[in-house]
């Protein structure tokens, strides 16, 4: 019975939260001026005569009361149709299949460098503090923290591309299956940079549940027993401060599922972020709002994953 109250709690949740997500998008978008008879005809928007305004409104459903053009779009979400894009010529539902996993690939690809900077980083700075290994653990998180991501992906590509000659990004997306290695040169540049500003928060998390977990008496007793430094700090100490560290990478990892748009933009990266920022230009409606509902669906079922990994690590969660 408690299981089952608990599966029906997190279910009305994410429903809920799916449903404020629909309704601040919907909103937000009709907030901003204009739509999609001005964002495809532009300046010649001015010249349509009523009649053909009227006409335009009728086609892209904009004629209808705003309750209506809501339900009605989240009643077709619920059947599978997303909605059309008239600038890429294809359905939302096959535009999100297809941009998805680049942006899913990319977030993974980001993640695992995040916490191999910011995960023995953290370790290190924890290992002794106020000293000089400490200090330099504390200028990458804030170099991390402070350093906008547009800025350090406009730098990178320009210093590569004008120095070097890398500019992989410039040949066309290579799906992972097709070319894989040319797809990993494509995303490497941008997991760098979203990964680099990933790791400080992870170092910062890392470096706070090491130092707190070591002062516990099983750290103290299990050093004065003789057990080898190295497996101490690995299986004892950072075995025991996972599940902080799992709570920022979840974080993390549901934001670079819809916050990753300034560098798939910049790189050229054809994930769902940029998606999203296309559909903003030409006011294409189904695509912001169904894409970013999915986003968010993406999001609550990251942060549900992480909640039954906790049951994994931590018997604690797992008996309460």
């Amino acid at each position: 019975m408690l299981v089952r109250n608990r599966a029906l709690r997190r279910a009305a949740e994410i429903l809920g939260t799916l449903f404020g997500v629909a309704v601040v998008v919907f909103v937000m978008l009709r907030a901003i001026p204009g739509n999609q008879i001005t964002a495809g005809l532009g300046t010649e928007a001015a010249a349509l005569t009523p009649a053909q305004q009227q006409a335009l409104e009728r086609y892209y459903g904009l004629d209808q009361p705003l309750v209506t053009q809501f339900f009605s779009w989240l009643g077709n979400m619920f059947t599978g149709n997303f909605g059309y894009s008239a600038r890429a010529q294809q359905s939302v539902l096959e535009l999100t299949l297809q941009s998805l996993p680049v942006t899913f690939e990319l977030a993974v690809l980001s993640i695992v460098l995040a916490l191999l900077i910011g995960v023995p980083l953290g370790m290190l700075a924890a290992s002794r503090t106020n000293s000089i290994r400490d200090a330099a653990g504390q200028v990458v998180s804030l170099a991390g923290l402070s350093i906008p991501a547009f800025l350090l992906a406009t730098t990178l590509l320009s210093v590569l591309a004008a120095s070097f000659g890398f500019n992989p990004n410039g040949q066309g997306f290579a799906p992972l299956f097709a070319d894989p290695l040319l797809n990993l040169q494509q995303l490497l540049l941008p997991a760098l940079v979203l990964g680099f500003g990933i790791a400080a928060p992870i170092l910062r998390t890392t470096r706070a549940a090491v130092l707190e977990v070591r002062s516990d008496d099983f750290v103290r007793t299990a050093r004065a027993k003789g057990l080898p430094e190295r497996r101490l700090q690995v299986r004892h100490v950072l075995g025991n401060a996972l599940v902080p560290i799992v709570t920022m990478t979840g974080l993390q990892f549901g934001y670079l599922l819809g916050g990753a748009v300034v560098v798939e933009q910049i790189f050229s990266v054809p994930g769902i972020g940029r998606q999203v920022l296309l559909g903003i230009q030409q006011k294409e409606y189904a695509v912001v709002q169904s894409t970013v509902l999915v986003i968010a669906l993406a999001f609550v079922l990251v942060n549900l994953l992480t909640d039954l990994l906790y049951r994994v690590i931590d018997p604690r969660v797992r008996a309460s």
